[in-house]
């Protein structure tokens, strides 16, 4: 009983009993209540049988006759007040509840017919109430409960029988409309999404078309969709993998082909040669720019980052050793065209892998220094879990169709000849610590990026 199907037809079944039952009870009481206006109705006739009569009087085994037809001990007819007929025999016991129809409440009745449902010997019974014939007419009889409880017994008996019948009936054509309409549709939406796990390159895995229009039809259009998505998706994943491999092993060949180029260019630079002096330096800063382009590559394609080593530094070093390395000068300083402004309090620590943030500096600083900027500026700030650091330029600002793809390799370039490496390592990098990268703001005034640095858990020293 563990599939849809069958917990559905179960529940089914289990809440159509549940309302027969519901509906049981007032028809139980309302059978009662039929029952005795049927004795009503054939008393006030016995009566007015009696009226039949020359004197108004019958004899003992006529009384009797109408007794039994009402099944009556005691028949009692009222009109405006006083007592005008009356029919009487022996009964064997003395009354042992009275029940007066004109007053009665739809509580009341259900519990009386449970009371009377409750009495395996029965009881003697007075019932008092208006003659179905005439309204005008009270009537009073005195009789037996137990044959009530026969019928009532009967009644349930036939109600119940009734009720499994239509339980069945109602559990079978739910079934098969939800079995249709629900179960077949989401058999096939999960075997299709199970198939697609196994083997997503195989297009006879997708689910097929379908017209429908409710849920079922939205959730069937949507995974279809997306199983078209992630397929292209893998597709190109793999054609990625396949061509980073390439540019891989490309970049690492070319890196040592331009190895040795550097190194007979650095001779170059020191000839005595006019004309080999004033183009030299162009030649180093194109190879030393392939050099570069062939690193970045490399360290975006490689399948795995280095293990962390977190450990505790100070921020302003940090970014002191990269405008170091950078060329970057000291604010007001006019031998450089680009200065770094290093506002990080000296007080600041990081716990974080000290290389891969060198690394993310190094890639945002160098960015702003080619995109033109004269000045780059560092500030940050602690927070409870680790530190947010601003890193602004006053360079021209990064267009909108580069702000769209600003972190994707290859595509976020803004200068030409640029691989938009630098910014999608740096997010990688931050990302691995589980941090991030965020373009704060961007315009003719300069660009700001914003980066989140949390503390990182130290390792014990052995």
């Amino acid at each position: 009983m563990h599939s849809l199907s069958a917990r559905l037809l179960l529940w089914t079944i289990f809440f159509v009993m549940l309302a027969e039952v519901l509906i049981f009870a007032p028809s139980v009481a309302r059978f009662r209540v039929s029952w005795f206006e049927e004795r009503l109705a054939a008393a006030h006739l016995a009566g007015l049988s009696v009226d039949a009569t020359p004197d108004r009087t019958v004899s003992r085994e006529l009384a009797a006759m109408l007794l039994d037809h009402v099944g009556a001990y005691v028949v009692d007819l009222y009109r405006g007040g006083k007592n005008t007929h009356m029919l009487a025999r022996t009964q064997p016991r003395p009354v042992q509840a009275t029940y007066d129809l004109r007053q009665t409440s739809f509580v009341g009745l259900i519990a009386d017919a449970f009371v009377t449902l409750a009495q395996p010997a029965g009881r003697v019974l007075r019932i008092i109430g208006q003659s179905p014939k005439d309204p005008d007419v009270l009537v009073e009889v005195v009789l037996e409960e137990a044959p009530l409880r026969s019928a009532m017994l009967y009644y349930s008996e036939r109600i119940l029988a009734l009720s499994i019948v239509i339980s069945i009936i109602t559990a079978s054509l739910v079934f098969i409309s939800l079995q249709v309409i629900l179960v077949n549709p989401m058999r096939r939406i999960t075997d299709s999404m199970v198939a697609f796990r196994n083997d997503p390159e195989n297009t006879g895995t997708m689910i097929g078309p379908t017209g429908r229009s409710d849920e079922i039809g939205t959730a069937m259009r949507v995974l279809a969709d997306m199983q078209v998505s992630l397929r292209s998706f893998l597709r190109q994943k793999t054609r990625l993998a396949a061509l980073g491999t390439a540019v891989a092993k490309i970049s690492h060949d070319l890196r040592g082909i331009l190895a040795t180029a550097q190194l007979v260019s650095d001779r170059l630079v020191g000839s005595d040669h006019p004309e080999v002096r004033r183009v030299a330096p162009t030649l180093v800063d194109a190879i030393d720019r392939a050099v570069a382009l062939c690193s970045q590559t490399l360290d975006f394609i490689r399948d795995s980052e280095p293990p962390m080593r977190p450990s505790r530094f100070p921020l302003s070093t940090l970014v002191s050793e990269v405008g170091g390395a950078l060329g970057l000068g000291a604010p007001g300083d006019a031998a450089t065209t680009c200065q770094l402004d290093n506002q990080v309090d000296a007080a600041l620590d990081l716990q974080a892998d000290r290389d891969q943030i060198y690394r993310v500096f190094i890639n945002l600083m160098r960015n702003a220094a080619d995109a033109g900027a004269r000045t780059v500026r560092v500030s940050a700030k602690r927070t409870a879990q680790g530190a947010v650091v601003t890193v602004a330029d006053d360079g021209p600002g990064i267009p909108p169709k580069a702000q769209e793809r600003l972190f994707q390799p290859f595509a976020g370039t803004v200068r030409p000849g640029g691989t938009g490496l630098g910014l999608a390592i740096a997010r990688d990098l931050l990302r691995a610590h589980g941090g991030d990268i965020l373009l704060a703001a961007t315009g003719r005034d300069g660009t700001q990026f914003r980066l989140h640095v949390p503390d990182m858990p130290l390792r014990a020293s052995a």
